[in-house]
């Protein structure tokens, strides 16, 4: 996969189909792979990038503090350096969050904005959540195994893993068999998790931008749809009632279907 230098790292991303450019924004501790179920059917009518975030996959995981912020920053080089003047912007809880700053920093280069299981400002509940995953992850000495452990059941309903325990294991290995994240990298940036704060930044979001949660989520709960919602002029709102925090992995064609449709009626 190629690689790009933006701002002070190399990032690296894959890149998939034609069309109109879309940039896929990974969740905590993931990799451009977290978006394989997405893009063979975005990539139908979409030039999909999906990208590493600093710190994780196969891009550069420079010590320092890491933000939200920062990680929009990277996304606006990554577009600067690829000569792309505005695209489509999706990302799932993490991916979310940076896409709202990169919405309201850089609002001339997103076309539309789509954000998924995401959240305006981390509250002790959320922080609390993450702190732990921190420790599991210190306590295992390993981000994959903490992910199945420790964020898989944040992720899917216990009704998923009573139906199809067989899917939860393929998505276990599936996770195991990406480049693991080190530890210290998980940590600067599962601490940017802790620090998110954008509520003030969502007025000058300018993209139509399609807010998804799933009814029984936890951590980025329907709390945070009033915020979102009120405070994001051009947006509109969607529950997946089935769903916990992973839409994109519990109802894969409901949420490739949904989601599609929005990005389509907003290309062009």
């Amino acid at each position: 996969m190629p690689k790009v230098k933006v701002n002070d790292i190399n990032m690296n991303y894959e890149k998939q189909g034609a069309g109109e450019p879309l940039i896929l924004i990974p969740f905590t501790t993931a990799d451009n792979a977290c978006y394989a179920f997405q893009v063979p059917e975005y990539s139908k009518h979409f030039t999909c990038f999906s990208v590493d975030p600093r710190g994780a996959g196969e891009t550069d995981k420079p010590e320092g503090n890491y933000s939200t912020e920062l990680f929009a920053d990277d996304i606006a080089g990554f577009m600067k350096a690829l000569g792309i003047e505005k695209a489509h912007i999706a990302g799932v809880s993490l991916g979310a969050a940076i896409g709202m700053w990169l919405g309201a920093k850089y609002p001339d280069k997103v076309k539309s904005l789509s954000l998924h299981s995401g959240w305006t400002k981390t509250d002790l509940f959320l922080k609390t959540v993450v702190e732990g995953w921190q420790v599991m992850a210190r306590a295992l000495g390993s981000v994959p195994e903490m992910v199945i452990k420790g964020i898989f059941p944040w992720c899917f309903t216990p009704e998923l893993y009573a139906a199809r325990p067989d899917y939860i294991n393929a998505l276990s290995d599936f996770v195991r068999g990406r480049p693991a994240q080190p530890l210290d990298a998980f940590i600067r940036q599962s601490n940017a998790v802790i620090a998110h704060d954008c509520e003030s930044q969502l007025g000058k979001i300018k993209a139509p931008t399609q807010i998804t949660f799933g009814r029984h989520d936890m951590v980025t709960s329907t709390r945070f749809a009033d915020r979102m919602k009120n405070n994001i002029k051009n947006s509109e709102l969607l529950i997946f009632e089935d769903c916990s925090h992973a839409g994109l992995y519990e109802k894969t064609e409901e949420f490739n279907q949904r989601t599609l449709e929005f990005l389509k009626r907003h290309s062009g």
